[in-house]
């Protein structure tokens, strides 16, 4: 009688049981393309980041539009001293996407769209 139990529950398929195994994500089509923007990203973060030309580069558009606005606004009304802290953020990240590893930047800046530092 145990053996006919036993038959029957072969039969059907055991969950989460077996050989099967967890599909493995492949590398997104665009990773390598992202990646490469980090150099142009970085420099222009060190150069222009006062402007969010950097920001604009990866794709994120909300804080690159704030920054550019900030600088502007802040640089009319205090004859170009307002332009001063959106240049160290840009500087500031500037230096970290060209220190970051590749799946670091890849990671942070176009899975999560991390937008500041």
């Amino acid at each position: 009688m145990e053996e006919n139990e036993n038959m029957e529950n072969n039969d059907q398929p055991q969950a989460g049981g077996g050989n099967e195994q967890a599909p493995q994500s492949a590398p997104a089509p665009d990773r390598d393309q992202f990646v490469g923007k980090k150099t142009a990203a970085g420099i222009c973060g060190i150069l222009l980041g006062g402007l969010g030309i950097h920001k604009f580069i990866l794709g994120l558009t909300t804080p690159a539009v704030i920054m550019l606005l900030v600088s502007i606004s802040a640089g009319i009304f205090t004859c170009g001293l307002g332009v001063i802290p959106m240049s160290i953020i840009g500087l500031i990240e500037g230096i970290m996407y060209l220190t970051k590893s590749d799946d670091d930047f890849y990671q942070q800046y176009r899975v999560e769209k991390k937008g500041w530092f």
